[in-house]
């Protein structure tokens, strides 16, 4: 697999991970590590964070958007 964003620049990259929310090839370049906040709790409400977050691999799209 390449990885998209170098793909879109013209450039031929392997993809050395997998975005979680869009599931973007990436290489090392192009992917952001980012702790991601979690929430447990019922149908809708209620609804709590969980007191650690987790480790995600993100494209630069969805960590901006994450981080909004």
């Amino acid at each position: 697999m390449k990885c998209y964003v170098c793909a879109q620049q013209g450039k031929t990259t392997e993809a050395a991970g997998i975005c979680i929310v869009c599931g973007m090839g990436l290489c090392t370049d192009h992917m952001v590590r980012s702790d991601v906040d979690l929430w447990e709790g019922g149908y809708p409400f209620p609804a709590q964070k969980m007191k650690k977050a987790l480790p995600r691999i993100l494209c630069p799209e969805c960590h901006a958007a994450l981080k909004e």
